[in-house]
């Protein structure tokens, strides 16, 4: 299933929808260029199943929460709206962060079974370095995930590791 087209349609003048990238309990994502800045993005939309529910409500706080989120290692939102569809409805909620195209850490621990110690050690710090200053809140849990972290090669051999929660 592709994106809804009244999203497509509503974000065409902003957001060029290239491909699904993945989905997870809450919405779908996709790979988008965002046409005013031209960069690649990565826009996640909530499942029109949910939106009915109090999927919309939960949503509407993962944005709220994820765009004050401010670290190094964590992805804040970029952009939100709500597209609204009257044949559906529902509105369909809606939210870009920075894409960052590399390995997920979950596709890196399928290929290689087993992390060496030194990389473990380094993407753990660098993840929970940027969940610590928000576990006091109970509400973090559903913005922050580690399963969603990813490494990407920057310069020689040197790793970076960032969260986000984009499926």
């Amino acid at each position: 299933m592709g994106v809804p087209e009244t999203v497509r349609q509503a974000l065409a003048e902003r957001y060029l929808i290239e491909r699904e990238l993945g989905r997870g309990g809450m919405g779908a994502v996709y790979l988008a260029r965002d046409l005013r800045h031209d960069r690649p993005v990565a826009l996640k939309v909530l499942l029109p199943e949910l939106a009915a529910n109090s999927g919309a409500e939960r949503f509407q706080r993962e944005i709220h929460f994820a765009a004050r989120l401010q670290h190094p290692h964590i992805l804040t939102v970029l952009e939100s709206g709500e597209v609204s569809d009257p044949e559906a409805g529902v509105g369909h909620l809606w939210f870009t962060m920075p894409f960052v195209d590399g390995e997920s850490l979950r596709d890196r621990l399928r290929r290689e079974g087993r992390l060496p110690l030194e990389d473990a050690l380094r993407i753990t710090t660098r993840a929970t370095s940027g969940t610590s200053r928000y576990s006091a809140s109970w509400r973090w849990t559903s913005a922050i995930r580690y399963a969603p972290s990813w490494t990407r090669q920057r310069r020689a051999p040197r790793r970076r590791s960032r969260n986000r929660d984009m499926a």
